[in-house]
């Protein structure tokens, strides 16, 4: 569980930080047109947010590391995104990347603003749906909440993932964050985003669990 004061902090300070920042195109290096490509669809936690490089950010050094397996990595996250707002944007991702596999990391913004957890996995399980029609299979990415959402909240925003895990029978990393919520020298400043040595950790999560996955479409 994130500690609020240390990688979540005050309520105030986690709202006004995730929500705020620049938005990061969609882009991706350049590939031979037969590469696999992985769709990352996710918001700051993803957009490299407050780092100095964004080449350090967790999904270029996925993208560094599956190079050489000619696997393309599309990052397409907003900081300040919401599950609604991903809902939105993924049809036309799909379109013009054709994915093989679409990673999900949307949430976040759903909890810090109190939004239903029914709202967070009905567009999450619309979105594994839109991707599945598309030919592509997906990854998402679980968080959680720290302790000050109350716990009856906290435990029903959690509990989306595993539902959905079950229900859709989807891939879910159960907790995106872990080795690094509630670390303080693993986050920036803000005491809520991860900073640049966090980064490597965030990407080992998620290619323990993307692996599979990419062996699968092989």
């Amino acid at each position: 569980m994130i500690k609020a004061r240390s990688f979540l902090g005050p309520a105030s300070l986690l709202f006004s930080s995730i929500t705020s920042g620049f938005i990061l195109g969609i882009s991706h290096p350049a590939q031979s047109a037969e590469a696999a490509s992985v769709l990352v669809l996710g918001d700051s936690l993803s957009a490299a947010y407050g780092l100095a490089d964004s080449s350090k950010g967790w999904v270029a050094l996925l993208q560094e590391k599956l190079r050489a397996r000619n696997i393309a990595v599309v990052n397409a996250s907003i900081p300040g995104d919401t599950s609604a707002g991903g809902r939105a944007r993924l049809a036309p991702a799909l379109a013009a990347h054709h994915p093989r596999i679409v990673i999900l990391e949307l949430g976040a913004n759903d909890g810090l603003r109190g939004l239903p957890p029914s709202t967070l996995k009905a567009n999450l399980g619309a979105m594994v749906d839109q991707a599945r029609s598309a030919g592509a299979q997906v990854l998402i990415l679980g968080m959680k909440l720290p302790p000050n959402y109350g716990n009856r909240y906290a435990e029903a925003f959690e509990r989306v993932y595993d539902d959905l895990a079950k229900e859709k029978k989807v891939e879910v990393l159960p907790f995106f964050l872990d080795g690094v919520g509630g670390n303080d020298h693993l986050v920036q400043p803000d005491g809520l985003h991860p900073n640049a040595e966090a980064q490597p950790i965030l990407m080992n999560n998620v290619l323990d669990r993307l692996d599979p996955i990419l062996t699968s479409i092989k």
